[in-house]
């Protein structure tokens, strides 16, 4: 017989409270820095190479390569890659740190698609898979088969009081 166990349950409470990240987020600015850049208006895509760090407001992406794809002067999608790339973001409850090999976000559903050795950290409780996606409006984290990926979910959840 399978009995929920209240600490997985406290663990998707707080990673789905990632929901309640900082409002203000989303009405920064998107700042860039890197080693080198190619922009190329027509098609409306830049090209960000080496130690590339990407911030907007308490969020912050950090890769080797990192691909804005924009409509206009507006970002629409960012892709970066890296060994690995690596995000943090401060919510109401603290600060929400992940990292996998591809990181994929979407400015105007502020879907965070963490791909490849993809971790969640939230405190000292994670989430291990090959793909998560953090949907930061809905308050749902999605991971293994639930997100499209092909491996299982490794969760570890501390104790109260650890």
């Amino acid at each position: 017989m399978y009995r929920a166990n209240p600490l997985f349950a406290l663990f998707l409470a707080l990673v789905s409270g990632t929901a309640f990240a900082l409002d203000s987020d989303s009405m920064q600015p998107i700042e860039l820095a890197a080693d080198s850049v190619d922009f190329n208006e027509a098609e409306g895509l830049s090209i960000y190479k080496g130690d590339v760090d990407l911030r907007q407001g308490s969020i912050r992406l950090r890769g080797d390569l990192v691909t804005v794809y924009q409509d206009g002067l507006d970002p629409k999608r960012v892709v970066a890659e890296g060994r690995p790339v690596k995000f943090e973001q401060l919510i109401d409850k603290g600060q929400v740190k992940g990292e996998a090999l591809r990181v994929e976000y979407e400015v105007n559903s502020e879907n965070i698609i963490l791909i490849g050795d993809a971790v969640l950290i939230q405190g000292k409780d994670s989430m291990r898979s090959d793909r998560i996606v953090y949907d930061r409006i809905n308050s749902v984290v999605k991971a293994g088969a639930a997100a499209k990926g092909k491996q299982r979910v490794r969760i570890t959840i501390q104790p109260p009081g650890k």
